[in-house]
C-alpha cells in the first residue's frame, strides 16, 4: 500500500510540483537545511525561507540578497541588512517565516529600512505568490508612522525601456497625504516620470495573508485571500523579465510620533509558476503539497 507521504515524495521528485497531485496537506518544521532542487519540467519557483541570516550561503545559492547600501524609496540610503531574520514562527505555515524589521526614532541616523530581493531571475509571465504577515502596529514603541509593507515583482532598472512593476503595498497609517489603513495595487509602466495606474483596498490586514499577481500578454490581476482586487490592462502589464522584492520602509521622517520604533512584515513563503494563470486555491494547493513532501527550495526554471 503506498502512503499520502510517500507518494507526495514521488510526485515531487518526479514532476517537480506537488500540484498535480491534487493533495493538500501542512507538515510541522522541517530542516533549516534546504531539500535538494527536484528534477522535472522547468517553470517552478519555491521557497519557504528557511536560512540561518543574511550571511548564509544557502540564501545567496538560491538567488536571494538583503539590499544594503544607498538610494530609494522612503528614507534614502538607511538600508541595512540587520533587519533581515529567519525566525521560528508557530503562527506560519511550517512553523518558519522570514522577518523584516525596519526601525525609526524620527531622525535619519535613527533609522534603518530592510529590503530582500531576488537577483537575475527569470521570472515574467505566469503567477506569482506570497504569504505574507502586515503589520498595522509597531512592535515596540508608538504607533504613527508613514511605514510601506511590500511584494512586487520588478525590472532590474529604472531606466528600462519594457519597465515593468507590479505592486502590493500596505500602509497601516496611511501616507501620501491619504488615509490608512489601505492595500494598494499598483502596475507601472514608467518610473520617471511616474506612469501607473491604482487602486486602493481599504481594509485593516493585521495578520497573514496570501497575495497573488497573475501576468500575461495584456492583463496583470491582484487578489487577497483569494478575492480578486484589481486587474489592470494595456500598457499596464509585465513586459520584461522582472526580479522579486519584500520591504518594509518609511516614506518620511516622523519625529512627532516620539521616541524609537519598529515596524515587523513577515514572510512565509514565496511560489512562481511560468507561463501558467493559476487560481489562490490552486497556489495553496501546491504549497501545502511542497510543505507535505518536506520540500523548502524548489527552482526548475531554465537558465538564463
Amino acid at each position: 500500500m503506498i502512503t499520502l507521504p510517500t507518494l507526495l515524495c514521488a510526485l515531487v521528485a518526479c514532476n517537480g510540483d506537488p500540484a498535480d497531485s491534487g493533495d493538500s496537506g501542512a507538515k510541522g518544521a522541517s530542516a533549516a537545511k534546504a531539500s535538494p532542487t527536484p528534477t522535472g519540467p522547468p517553470g517552478t519557483l519555491f521557497d519557504t525561507f528557511k536560512y540561518s541570516g543574511p550571511d548564509d550561503p544557502a540564501l545567496a545559492a538560491h538567488g536571494w540578497q538583503v539590499r544594503d547600501g544607498g538610494g530609494g524609496p522612503g528614507v534614502k540610503d538607511t538600508w541595512t541588512t540587520a533587519g533581515a531574520a529567519f525566525l521560528e514562527d508557530q503562527s506560519a505555515q511550517g512553523g518558519r517565516a522570514l522577518q523584516l524589521r525596519s526601525s525609526t526614532d524620527g531622525t535619519k541616523q535613527g533609522t534603518k529600512q530592510v529590503e530582500v530581493q531576488s537577483t537575475g531571475t527569470n521570472l515574467f509571465h505566469g503567477t506569482f505568490a506570497a504569504r505574507i504577515y502586515f503589520s498595522d502596529k509597531p512592535s515596540s514603541g508608538r504607533t504613527g508612522d508613514h511605514v510601506v509593507q511590500t511584494f512586487f515583482p520588478i525590472s532590474s532598472s529604472d531606466d528600462s525601456a519594457n519597465y515593468s512593476e507590479l505592486d502590493f503595498e500596505y500602509l497601516p497609517n496611511g501616507g501620501w497625504g491619504s488615509p490608512g489603513p489601505k492595500l494598494d495595487t499598483t502596475s507601472w509602466f514608467k518610473a520617471d516620470p511616474p506612469d501607473r495606474v491604482t487602486r486602493a483596498t481599504k481594509q485593516r490586514l493585521e495578520g497573514w495573508h496570501t497575495v497573488v499577481i497573475t501576468a500575461t500578454e495584456g492583463k496583470a490581476a491582484y487578489s487577497l485571500d483569494g478575492k480578486e482586487l484589481f486587474t489592470s490592462t494595456g500598457k499596464y502589464v509585465a513586459r520584461e523579465n522582472v526580479d522579486i522584492h519584500f520591504s518594509n520602509w518609511f516614506i518620511d521622517l516622523m519625529p512627532s510620533v516620539g521616541g524609537p520604533r519598529s515596524w515587523d512584515m513577515k514572510v512565509n513563503w514565496f511560489y512562481y509558476k511560468a507561463d501558467q494563470v493559476l487560481s489562490p486555491a490552486e497556489v495553496q494547493q501546491t504549497v501545502d503539497g511542497f510543505y507535505g513532501a518536506g520540500t523548502d527550495y524548489v527552482n526548475t526554471l531554465p537558465k538564463s
